[in-house]
């Protein structure tokens, strides 16, 4: 469904700004941005994914991942196709990096409305709906009228991001947006730049402002074996998401090859291991590896005991009670029922 789209400015020469996300794209009469979905047609801006998702699934909340914001609970997951990040080791590239010929031609096989969605979130018993798979801020349009109709409803919404929206796309969301995933992907501008084709100050600018917003924020970075492994870059990460909060959980997640990094090796498990470390010693109370079958339990800061015991997503025990420790009554941060 082609839709006029939010967050663009008008120019002279029939041309537009787009400033949804923080590649700012001038876009020319009938050429798209560089996320692939939005054209500029007539001198105005329109969104070609509006209600096309590409991937409807309940999963875990544990999934995506978020460990302090309803353990145990399902969320309503969707996507589009597109992705205003062209990643070379993504793991959803099929969808992410799908052309502008595939939205064009139609990536689903019907129109689903906002309503919709949420409709089938209740009927399925979800606590909350997933942006997800692909990155959301390219379908931010149906995203938002998706998070408006899902408040109504008494449902949470969930950003999986790479937290390169701009603060005008954030602030609008604010009201409806209860918890996000971001990706830090590096703590190298020229990383970012080399393998994403992005930059990294509107990353760490986003996580700020999300959580200045009172959005429940949980960090993920995948660790590429080469890329993003060493102490350095890795203690620069953990120390930057302690400067904003301790208690902010950071996911490492193991890498395994694909896309275009299909002949790299899997990442080490001893590489989790000392990013785990690593974060630890930079103060962070909640470490956990991802891809992996450890690292993922949740221990009381204060009497050290384990408050959430997981196998994969699955919650086996659960030792919280109104959102504090049933040994010691400290209080968890995240959102508990």
């Amino acid at each position: 469904m082609k839709k006029e789209a939010l967050l663009y400015e008008q120019l002279d020469g029939q041309m537009v700004r787009c400033f949804l996300c923080s590649h700012g794209c001038r876009i020319a009469e009938n050429k798209f941005g560089f996320c692939g979905v939005r054209q500029n047609s007539g001198g105005k801006l329109y969104t070609h994914v509006y209600a096309n998702p590409c991937a409807l699934q309940v999963d875990p909340i544990e999934k995506k991942p978020l460990y302090h914001f309803l353990p145990g609970t399902y969320s309503y997951s969707l996507a589009t196709v597109g992705c205003n990040f062209h990643c070379g080791f993504c793991q959803n590239w099929q969808i992410s990096q799908a052309s502008t010929r595939d939205i064009l031609l139609g990536a689903a096989q019907k129109e689903v409305p906002a309503r919709d969605i949420v409709a089938a979130a209740l009927r399925c018993c979800c606590r909350s709906i997933s942006y997800t798979y692909t990155e959301p801020t390219i379908f931010f349009e149906y995203a938002l009228d998706i998070a408006r109709i899902a408040k109504e409803n008494k449902l949470s919404n969930v950003f999986v991001t790479n937290g390169y929206m701009s603060a005008e796309a954030l602030s609008m969301i604010e009201p409806y947006l209860d918890a996000a995933n971001v990706d830090l992907k590096f703590f190298k501008d020229a990383s970012y730049k080399k393998i994403c084709s992005a930059t990294l100050q509107p990353v760490l600018d986003s996580i700020k402002l999300m959580k200045k917003m009172g959005i429940w924020v949980e960090i993920t970075t995948l660790i590429v074996p080469g890329e993003n492994d060493s102490e350095e870059e890795l203690a620069g990460i953990a120390g930057f998401i302690a400067g904003i909060d301790k208690d902010m959980p950071w996911h490492v997640s193991r890498f395994h090859p694909d896309y275009k990094f299909s002949d790299r090796q899997a990442t080490p498990e001893a590489a989790l291991k000392k990013a785990c470390v690593i974060g630890k010693r930079a103060g962070l109370n909640y470490v956990y590896a991802g891809n992996v079958d450890w690292g993922n339990d949740t221990y009381c800061p204060n009497c050290k005991k384990i408050l959430i015991k997981r196998v994969d997503f699955s919650i086996l025990e659960n030792n919280i009670k109104s959102g504090k420790c049933a040994f010691c009554a400290a209080c968890l941060p995240g959102r508990f029922e």
